[in-house]
Parts: C-alpha cells; sequence; structure tokens
C-alpha cells in the first residue's frame, strides 16, 4: 500500500516538475541565448571579424547559385548587382530555372548575352530547391558553392569575407559558412517587426550555437557558402524535405563536419509583408524543424555520446516541439476556465487565474526584452536599436505563432519521414525596390 502511494506521490512529483520547466521555457531559454550570445562575443576563437583581402590570382571559384521560380520580378535586378556590385573576380553565376512558367527563362537567358559569367539550367518540371541544387551541384564549375535566394543582396564584400573562412589550415573541416541577414523590405509594421526577429534569432541563438560546440540548428538559406565537397559528401540536401536548410545543416555536422555563422557578413532579403504569407512560410520553417528531429530523434536516443556535439540542439529542439503542445494544450485549458469562471460567478478564481498568467507573462517579457536589447546592441554595433518599439508585435506573433505551427504541422512532418515528403515550392509574392529605396533604408 505504501509502495503503491509512493509511486503515486513520486509520479506526481514528477509531472509538476516537468510542468514547472515547461511554464518556464521560454524564460530560461531567453537567458541561455543571452548569456551564449556573450560567450561568443568575448570568448569564441577564430571568428574571422579581421578578415584581409584575397588577390585576384590568389582567389578560390565560386559558383552563386540561384534557383529560380516565377522569379521575373526580382531576377534581373539580383544578377545585375551581383555582377556589377560584387568585390570579387573569381565567380560564375548558375541559374537554376526550376520550371518557371513566367518569363524569368526570357529575363535570364537576355542577361547571358550581356555576362559571359552567366549560365543557366533548365529544369522542365518544379520540384523544389533542394532538387534545383542538387543538380546544380555537378553543373557547378567552383569548389565552392554560394546559395542565393532570388531576392537575396548580399553586401559587396561578401565573397571577400567567405573565403576568409576555408583558406587557413584549421578551417579544412569548414562545412559551410551561413551569413547575417537583414531586412530589405522595411516598409510596412511586419517587416520592421521582422527586422527585430532576425536580429533576435541570427544576432543571439546562432551565436549562442556556435559558441557551444560549434553548432548550428540551421543556416540561413538565402544566403551560405557552402564548400562543394562537404555537400556531396551527406549526398546533397534531402529532396522531400519541407526546409533543405536546416536538414543539411544537421546531416553536416552528424557527419562531423563544422558550420561556421558570420555575423559579420550582411545579405538583405525581401519577407513576407501580409500576415497570410508571414504564417505560411512559418509553417514551412516549423514543419521543417520537426521532420529534422524527427529523422535524427532514433540515431540520438541510441548513440547519445557519438551525437554530444549536437546534444544541445536536439535537447532545444525536443524542448521547443513539448512546449509547443504544452502551450496550446494549456492555452484551451485556460480559455475554458475563464469562460466556466465567468458563467458561474467564481470572479476570486478568475482574478487569482489572471494574476498568475499575467506574472508569467511578464517574467517572459522581461527575458525576451534582455535578448532582444542584447541581440540589437551585437547586430550592426546598435544600429538597429530604432526598431525595439517594434518588439512587442515580433513578440506576440513569434511567441504565439511559432507553437502554433509546430502543432499543426507536425502530422504532416510525420507523413514526410514516412516517405509522403514533397520539396516543390511556389516562390511568395515578390516587390521590387528601387536603389533610392535600399539606400534611404
Amino acid at each position: 500500500m505504501l509502495n503503491g502511494i509512493f509511486s503515486v506521490q513520486s509520479f506526481i512529483d514528477i509531472m509538476q516538475f516537468f510542468t514547472l520547466i515547461l511554464c518556464l521555457y521560454p524564460i530560461i531559454g531567453s537567458f541561455f541565448w543571452f548569456w551564449g550570445a556573450l560567450s561568443y562575443r568575448f570568448f569564441k576563437i577564430n571568428k574571422c571579424d579581421d578578415w584581409h583581402r584575397i588577390a585576384p590570382e590568389e582567389q578560390p571559384f565560386i559558383t552563386i547559385m540561384i534557383p529560380a521560380h516565377n522569379e521575373e520580378v526580382m531576377i534581373e535586378q539580383t544578377i545585375t548587382y551581383l555582377f556589377e556590385n560584387l568585390d570579387y573576380q573569381n565567380f560564375e553565376i548558375l541559374i537554376m530555372n526550376d520550371g518557371s512558367t513566367d518569363h524569368t527563362s526570357d529575363i535570364v537567358h537576355r542577361l547571358m548575352k550581356k555576362y559571359d559569367r552567366l549560365r543557366t539550367v533548365e529544369i522542365v518540371k518544379n520540384k523544389g530547391k533542394a532538387h534545383a541544387f542538387n543538380i546544380g551541384m555537378f553543373f557547378a564549375k567552383g569548389d565552392y558553392i554560394l546559395s542565393n535566394d532570388a531576392d537575396t543582396i548580399p553586401e559587396p564584400e561578401a565573397l571577400m569575407k567567405y573565403m576568409n573562412f576555408f583558406i587557413h589550415d584549421q578551417d579544412m573541416n569548414t562545412a559551410a559558412v551561413t551569413a547575417n541577414m537583414d531586412v530589405q523590405n522595411r516598409t510596412t509594421m511586419l517587416g520592421k517587426s521582422q527586422t527585430v526577429e532576425f536580429s533576435s534569432i541570427v544576432g543571439v541563438i546562432k551565436r549562442s550555437q556556435s559558441a557551444v560546440n560549434d553548432s548550428m540548428y540551421a543556416y540561413s538559406g538565402a544566403n551560405t557558402l557552402y564548400r562543394k565537397s562537404s555537400l556531396i559528401e551527406v549526398n546533397g540536401f534531402r529532396q522531400d524535405r519541407a526546409t533543405e536548410d536546416i536538414s543539411v545543416a544537421w546531416d553536416q555536422q552528424v557527419s562531423g563536419s563544422v558550420p561556421r555563422f558570420a555575423p559579420n557578413i550582411i545579405f538583405h532579403m525581401n519577407v513576407p509583408e501580409t500576415v497570410k504569407d508571414l504564417f505560411h512560410q512559418r509553417k514551412r520553417w516549423a514543419q521543417g524543424g520537426t521532420e529534422v528531429w524527427l529523422t535524427n530523434l532514433k540515431p540520438f536516443l541510441r548513440h547519445p555520446f557519438q551525437r554530444r556535439f549536437q546534444m544541445s540542439m536536439f535537447i532545444d529542439s525536443t524542448l521547443s516541439i513539448i512546449w509547443s503542445f504544452f502551450f496550446v494544450i494549456t492555452s484551451l485549458i485556460f480559455g475554458f476556465s475563464i469562460v466556466s469562471f465567468l458563467l458561474q460567478g467564481e470572479m476570486h478564481l478568475l482574478l487569482q487565474t489572471l494574476c498568475m498568467v499575467c506574472i508569467v507573462i511578464a517574467f517572459e517579457l522581461i527575458a525576451g526584452t534582455v535578448q532582444l536589447v542584447t541581440a540589437l546592441l551585437l547586430d550592426h554595433r546598435g544600429a538597429k536599436l530604432k526598431y525595439l518599439p517594434f518588439a512587442p508585435l515580433y513578440m506576440l506573433y513569434y511567441w504565439m505563432v511559432n507553437p502554433l505551427t509546430v502543432v499543426t504541422t507536425f502530422i504532416p512532418a510525420v507523413k514526410t519521414i514516412l516517405g509522403a515528403g514533397s520539396g516543390t515550392w511556389v516562390s511568395p509574392t515578390r516587390r521590387k525596390f528601387s536603389e533610392s529605396h535600399n539606400k534611404k533604408e
């Protein structure tokens, strides 16, 4: 009898402990990223902050690969910028025209008459970005491949800075270097709030992951320089995944290669400007993250010591997925409880519940603000602090929509792992920006 009581009580205690951990997870996570970012800033070595120019005759050859599916709005502006503005001579641009049905192909072929280092591969049927990349790897002449989205503009010194991560003796195991993303279209509230968000994610989380065992949850798919041999070593990109940049980052690290984060390399990209497009993007990101977690679940559980250098990523991904379900379930319970208290006239219970929730939210906001301010101070030497007033919109959207997208895409992610995945893509709505607008921003 006593054993039975002890077992029940022990189970209750354990469940209460895990419930407390889940309640505090956003707060603990924010402070973990905060200290991780400071560790990167003050203790991380081999950051290549002091890069040097490489003479033209010594520059390794780079293939800039641009997967394009219906990119007639942006493709000419991007190609022209790359050829006219990059401070690097030894490169080519390879357009992977992935079954476009608009004028993308006509624009590229017209520009090929102007730029002799521009080539294209025409893929008849759209099968996704990963599929296009895998085909393009065997057409690429460079030993290094820069993935560059059709709406992405890297800074002029980007290639020169990138190569400084590959040319030293200690860089032989470097698989890829991912750059620091910045928002190009900041004319809307959503654009400004995502400027804060990308600083939080890129500026803090990737610094923290790099500071811990040189790990990284995901590359920036819009602009990352890969060592081609490292891509071939992991059989390229997984073509049935929702996010090829997350899956290849894990695959390369599990194989023993090292990812690098370069916060001093800036690229500018367009972000969704409507709530519908933003939610669609986050659903794809959430599904891709869950797919990677499911893919690596069994290997991590069976061989934790062999995967020890990626264990911090795996634990954080596990807690993030569990917390997402916890958040949705407890939010539903909270809503039903409030309605029940109102109908029954239990005003004291209503006030107690609201007070407890407000206390938790207040601590989460404090922790999130510390993380965001740290990120904004680290990125561009504090130049983005002016976007801090848009932080509440970021917190509201990211902290609420992220768990919702994880929960709603969990079943599709499971189906992908079981063999029903597809990497076919549809380009988001593009809006062209003038040079004067970019300079103003």
